[in-house]
């Protein structure tokens, strides 16, 4: 116990992904599969492409129906009728299929013709399923929330100096979950007086720098001074509630909880790990927007406008205009 706790001629074998036992129906035999994205998405965007895509495979019920774009819009509206799914989860999954079609009519495995009909299949409309999209998918975490939650770990336990190494960690670097569970002690540079984080992202091919508090550094430090075993991952796990130290990384899933605990005890029951990287890109964006950018790893200035700026309207802005 841990406290992280086919309708078209075959041309090719395709490359199969790595299996895993997973509890779900029997899917039609498919020529491919997501594994065609080699070398073109991460794995763990290929898994979820593998999942999404078996999921329309499960629906369908054959290849050939798969094969019919008519089905994908039966699906669309299977999801939008018999599902809860929110209209960003429901289009996400047709997206999915939709791409891994192009790369089919790109690799052979069906006509340019069945890739295009594809994608005339239009999603759902976001404002039609507004009451499923979630109130509390962004949180927004005032400095002072945030100051009370890093501070709450018991630093007394050697638990606590890793837990307060990782939130501090978060507030300031903005790391994704993935980034920060794989996360090295080679990896942080001293840039002037404080210090940076070298990661490479989900979509990045070389790496970045991810900025880094000289609060979390000296949280890092105390934490692997008093880790009683070695390991290159900066933030390893505990077994047996808390108590045996190990030289296992945290999984993302611990991550998650080890967040999730200690928002719940101060009273932040909504607060997620993604909430930390907004907190960091909306604070930045507060003196420079492309420093927010920058930091966040975004490649696009909108996307950190227009979901990591979590700034509200102030009132009186107006008032001396004119």
């Amino acid at each position: 116990m841990t406290d992280d706790s086919q309708a078209t001629k075959l041309v090719r074998q395709p490359t199969a992904l790595p299996s895993t036992k997973v509890d779900r129906p029997a899917l039609p035999a498919a020529p491919f599969n997501a594994g065609i994205l080699a070398g073109q998405l991460a794995a763990s965007s290929i898994a979820m492409y593998e999942r999404d895509f078996a999921a329309y495979l499960a629906f369908a019920g054959s290849f050939g129906a798969a094969m019919d774009a008519a089905t994908l819009g039966r699906w669309r509206t299977h999801l939008a009728q018999e599902t809860t799914k929110s209209p960003n989860t429901i289009n996400r999954m047709l997206s999915a299929v939709k791409r891994l079609l192009r790369e089919a009519a790109a690799q052979g495995y069906v006509s340019h013709e069945t890739a295009a009909a594809f994608d005339q299949v239009a999603g759902v409309k976001t404002a039609a399923l507004k009451s499923r999209t979630k109130q509390n998918a962004r949180v927004r975490i005032e400095p002072a929330a945030m100051r009370e939650l890093c501070d709450s770990p018991e630093v007394e336990r050697i638990i606590g100096l890793r837990d307060t190494a990782l939130l501090a960690t978060l507030a300031s670097s903005g790391l994704r979950v993935s980034e920060l569970a794989t996360l090295t002690v080679a990896q942080i540079r001293s840039k002037g007086v404080s210090y940076v984080i070298l990661v490479r992202g989900k979509n990045d091919v070389t790496y970045r720098e991810a900025p880094l508090s000289r609060e979390a550094y000296a949280h890092i430090q105390a934490w692997l001074d008093a880790r009683p075993l070695k390991s290159d991952c900066i933030f390893t796990a505990f077994d047996g509630r808390g108590q045996r130290a190990t030289s296992r990384p945290m999984s993302a899933v611990a991550i998650w909880n080890t967040v999730r605990k200690y928002a719940g005890s101060a009273g932040m029951d909504d607060v997620k790990p993604h909430d930390f990287r907004r907190f960091v890109g909306t604070q930045i964006a507060r003196t420079n927007l492309r420093m927010a950018q920058k930091a966040l790893g975004h490649k696009r200035l909108e996307t950190t406008a227009r979901h990591y700026i979590l700034d509200e309207l102030e009132a009186g802005l107006t008032d001396d205009l004119y």
